[in-house]
């Protein structure tokens, strides 16, 4: 009865274990399974390039600190220890033995001075303006990079789903054509149709089986781009989930608003202007060239021995001052001239580049907006295609089995309908694309 018992108590325990292991294997999410919005995420996190981006924007904060410290006073300390030879006097020229003047054979002096910058005509504030144009710029071209990673991983990603749907669609092309053939063989054994019918039927599969050969392939090739872009191991599993919707026409706006969201979100524009800016502060730089500086100092030492002033004293001695330094750069009033000259031309010229920038962003937001409604046009037309060739598919296909037409008939009917078929997952992907392309043109991707 005690046994029963434990072994009654045993096998309900290990229900309950094997019951929490398929619960817990149920809870487990499929590491492989990704939508874009995932790839997206692991592209920011482990993408290299973002990573470097990453590092520019640290070092661009960091110059802005070492530019600010300009403002600091310098401070300096010196030590000297030195042994002194004896000083020889030659009272009857160089060629006679000359006397000697006794020296203290011993000589060391510590000090400290210290300059502190009151005016420099705006250099320091201006690099400090500069510094942090050059932080606020590193941001920018960090998430431009991002969002092309964005893009080339939506290219990739877009592209395996793309191979996937066309081996999908040809495995079953595959399956229906073996069945045919089976079909076609039987026809020829009952003597109704030739042997030649048979071998095109037999090297239309042997094609298509090749395709799907070549399909794999592409699959394998843009995964493992994939998989090198986001940070994962270069053959893990990865398949893209993505939904009907995620296809479906998007509704624009209109292209004036597009253009008007390019103006403030645009990259390209932004970097523009701050490459504008930095001219601009460049110039301010040069000009100051010729402004005078001024600054307070302030040094004291200690030195053995007095050596200086005269009368000398072998003693320790110390001497200090204190007082405003000013210097006035005279040669720059005139060497500085062409280097504003210069600093003038790179801001004109500066100014055009932006000019030019936002030209090609408006021409690449309109460019891209037709584009995107005429994909949307293809999938409508792919739809209507697909219909067409199925009717036209099942109308060849019941007069070839009953000897009306021919088997090239037959052939090129079934290769329109997988042709359809294929063109309609590709104006989907392609309506996607246009769509990425658009937001990458505005700033939004």
């Amino acid at each position: 009865m005690i046994f029963l018992k434990r072994k009654r108590m045993f096998w309900v325990c290990m229900a309950f274990l094997l019951s929490s292991v398929f619960v817990h294997a149920q809870a487990v999410p499929d590491q492989s399974n990704f939508t874009i919005n995932q790839v997206w995420a692991l592209a920011d996190s482990n993408n290299k390039k973002m990573q470097m981006q990453g590092l520019n924007v640290q070092g661009a904060d960091a110059h802005v600190k070492v530019s600010k410290a300009e403002r600091l006073p310098e401070i300096a300390a010196e030590g000297l220890y030195a042994h002194v030879f004896p000083l020889p006097i030659y009272e009857n020229g160089l060629f006679h033995t000359p006397s000697q003047f006794p020296v203290a054979p011993t000589y060391y002096k510590a000090g400290a001075d210290a300059y502190f910058n009151i005016y420099n005509g705006g250099k320091t504030t201006t690099e400090i303006n500069a510094s942090k144009v050059e932080s606020e710029l590193s941001r920018i071209q960090k998430s431009q990079n991002k969002q092309e990673i964005h893009y080339t991983a939506a290219v990739y990603f877009y592209d395996v789903f793309r191979n996937i749907s066309y081996r999908v669609l040809l495995e079953q092309d595959i399956r229906d054509r073996e069945k045919q053939l089976a079909e076609i063989n039987q026809l020829y054994k009952n003597g109704t149709i030739l042997k030649s019918d048979v071998l095109r039927a037999e090297l239309r599969l042997s094609k298509q089986k090749m395709l799907l050969t070549e399909i794999e392939n592409s699959i394998s090739i843009a995964k493992h781009k994939l998989n090198i872009l986001i940070g994962r191991a270069d053959d893990a599993p990865l398949n893209p989930q993505i939904s009907d919707q995620e296809t479906d026409a998007i509704a624009l706006k209109q292209v004036n608003e597009y253009f008007n969201d390019a103006k403030t979100s645009s990259y390209k524009i932004q970097i523009s202007e701050k490459e504008q800016a930095l001219a601009k502060l460049k110039l301010k730089n040069v000009k100051s060239n010729i402004m005078p500086s001024l600054g307070f100092f302030g040094e004291y030492t200690f030195a053995y021995p007095q050596i200086q002033f005269y009368p000398y004293a072998l003693s320790l001695y110390s001497n200090g001052m204190v007082g405003l330094k000013l210097k006035i750069p005279i040669s720059s009033w005139y060497t500085n001239q062409h280097k504003v000259k210069e600093a003038e031309i790179k801001v004109h010229q500066q100014e055009v580049e932006d000019e030019d920038v936002k030209d090609h962003i408006r021409q690449e937001v309109q460019e891209n907006y037709i584009r995107y409604k005429e994909s949307v046009q293809r999938i409508t037309l792919a739809e209507e295609n697909i219909k067409q060739a199925a009717e036209s598919y099942r109308i060849v296909q019941n007069t070839y089995f009953n000897q009306l037409s021919l088997l090239t008939d037959l052939l090129d009917a079934e290769t329109q309908l997988l042709q359809s078929r294929f063109e309609l997952t590709t104006a989907k992907v392609n309506a996607k694309m246009q769509y990425y392309q658009l937001q990458k043109a505005v700033g939004n991707l």
